[in-house]
């Protein structure tokens, strides 16, 4: 089988915030339809990167593009690729769902003769269907979860950006949400770059890349990593290795 195209490319990407170098030198891939795990200490880059990467800041120098489209260059090229669940609400709770899913679809030009059969698909996606038509401000957090993750395959984006999705949402609502998450990339042709606090998510992707510092300080797959922190040992987690690489204990989560 031929090998996945690179859908992101990250080259020796610099920012800087006045004297504060925020990105230094980073560089990475991500490939087509792959899942890709973004770790890092708060502080450490992490963000920066992704809304450079999103077209949402600019770089001071390197070069970034996705999906064949530069950052700089070429940035509504980019925002149209791309689909995002922020860690902040964003739905307008005074709207129904399909009434936030329907000002979704103009504002990122969805054709009015596909905007229908599209709603009703990643409304099924979600389980959502029989709340279609209730106010959000009347569902759960982990029900906003999921529109959000609808909202943003609305488009059919060629990356879903998740930025912490599950924060501070209960245990069995966060399996909920991942198991939507799983299905989608059963039943649409997705790259999935996530960024999150909770391990065993990331313990979901196929490869993880860990910042700290505005530096890359590793990036392989989540069982190389461990293999290269504790050899042959079977009992490391993804906690035990982001401590061993960044010195860093990730924040315990108790809502």
């Amino acid at each position: 089988m031929p090998e996945s195209k690179n859908i992101i490319e990250v080259k020796n990407l610099v920012r800087d915030f006045g004297k504060l170098r925020a990105v230094n030198g980073v560089s990475f891939s991500v490939k087509e339809g792959e899942f890709f795990g973004f770790l890092g200490p708060n502080g450490a880059g992490k963000t920066t990167t992704m809304r450079i990467i999103c077209a949402l800041l600019a770089p001071t120098s390197g070069r970034v593009s996705l999906n064949g489209y530069d950052v700089v260059k070429n940035p509504a090229g980019v925002r149209r690729s791309i689909g995002m669940v922020f860690q902040e609400e964003s739905l307008d709770e005074n709207l129904t769902a399909w009434e936030n899913l329907k000002f979704h679809g103009i504002l990122y030009n969805v054709p009015a003769t596909q905007q229908y059969s599209r709603m009703v698909e990643v409304l099924e996606t979600v389980a959502l269907t029989s709340r279609k038509d209730d106010l959000v401000e009347t569902f759960s957090g982990g029900m906003k979860r999921r529109l959000e993750i609808a909202r943003g395959l609305l488009h059919r984006p060629r990356v879903l950006f998740l930025d912490e999705p599950t924060i501070g949402l209960d245990i069995q609502t966060r399996r909920h949400v991942w198991d939507y998450i799983k299905n989608l990339r059963k039943k649409e042709s997705i790259t999935i770059f996530l960024t999150t606090h909770y391990m065993d998510e990331a313990e979901l992707a196929d490869r993880v890349g860990v910042i700290d510092n505005g530096k890359i300080i590793a990036l392989d797959t989540v069982a190389n990593l461990k293999k290269q922190v504790g050899g042959e040992s079977n009992n490391l987690t993804l906690d035990d290795v982001f401590l061993a690489l960044t010195g860093w204990e990730i924040r315990e989560e108790t809502k």
